[in-house]
């Protein structure tokens, strides 16, 4: 629909619920996403019961979407891994376009009367869906066409397994503060998990030489990892806080005002020890 002044008019016909909100939580292609499920929730009083039926017999869907955490766009991006040198926006996928419109090629799990369950997404919680269109291989899908500057690299892909106190650690941050350590993690070092000239990577000072830890940083929580190179795995051993005791004794001092929320870590963990 174009106004008076000849611009595009888009409403949105939905919204993603996702577990993913923030950027950090989402890999940088859907399908390394697995089988964690994201919700397309449609607007109701529009009809589009009727604009679902027939849907259900496709395995993927493309949906359009809006990039709503982006207020801004860049003509030079520097890709996540690729390269270290600047792309232009058009040849990238890069959230950061003209105009905030993403694409995603999704896993159609199940429809419901106004709800599209999906997974094997890399959609942000809240994202609004512009449009929805079924996915047909043999017109979307072209295995041998060139990729430009673009290398695969999913052969270079770590995998990534949290030991169990880890695993609990992450679950009780997610559960008390929405902080989802565990996907920051996987997106962080599934690929060059060494690389520290791009993260915030640390080798742990410890008197066991025998298995090299590192420590990956988040604001004020430290990940203890260590990197299997001949079994391309990154094990995460457990999570720390950030703080110092004096630190965390000096309350007037609480730039992301969590000092709270890593006592009780702290307490919650020593005790189960």
């Amino acid at each position: 629909m174009l106004d008076q002044e000849n611009n595009i008019l888009i409403k949105p016909i939905g919204m993603v619920r996702s577990e993913s909100v923030n950027r950090y939580e989402t890999p940088r292609q859907g399908i390394l996403a697995g089988s964690k499920i994201s919700v397309i929730k449609l607007n109701s009083g529009f009809n589009f019961e009727q604009a679902l039926k027939n849907l259900e017999g496709f395995e993927r869907i493309w949906v359009i979407y809006w990039f709503h955490l982006n207020n801004n766009w860049k003509p030079m991006v520097t890709p996540p891994r690729h390269t270290r040198k600047k792309i232009g926006v058009f040849a990238t996928r890069a959230p950061y376009r003209p105009n905030q419109i993403g694409i995603s090629c999704v896993k159609l799990e199940k429809v419901g009367k106004l709800e599209i369950f999906i997974s094997e997404s890399d959609i942000l919680d809240g994202s609004p869906v512009l449009d929805i269109k079924p996915y047909l291989p043999y017109s979307d899908s072209f295995p041998l066409a060139s990729t430009g500057w673009v290398k695969s690299g999913i052969e270079n892909i770590y995998k990534v397994i949290f030991q169990p106190k880890a695993h609990v650690q992450c679950e009780w941050l997610n559960n008390q503060a929405r902080i989802n350590l565990e996907s920051f993690t996987r997106l962080q070092l599934e690929f060059n998990p060494t690389d520290a000239s791009r993260k915030r990577i640390s080798l742990l000072k410890s008197g066991n030489m025998k298995k090299e830890s590192l420590v990956l940083a988040y604001r004020t929580w430290r990940i203890i990892y260590h990197v299997n190179e001949r079994n391309k795995k990154v094990t995460v051993k457990e999570i720390r806080s950030g703080y110092t005791s004096d630190e965390l004794n000096d309350t007037h001092k609480d730039k992301y005002n969590d000092k709270c929320l890593h006592e009780k870590f702290i307490d919650y963990f020593n005790c189960m020890e």
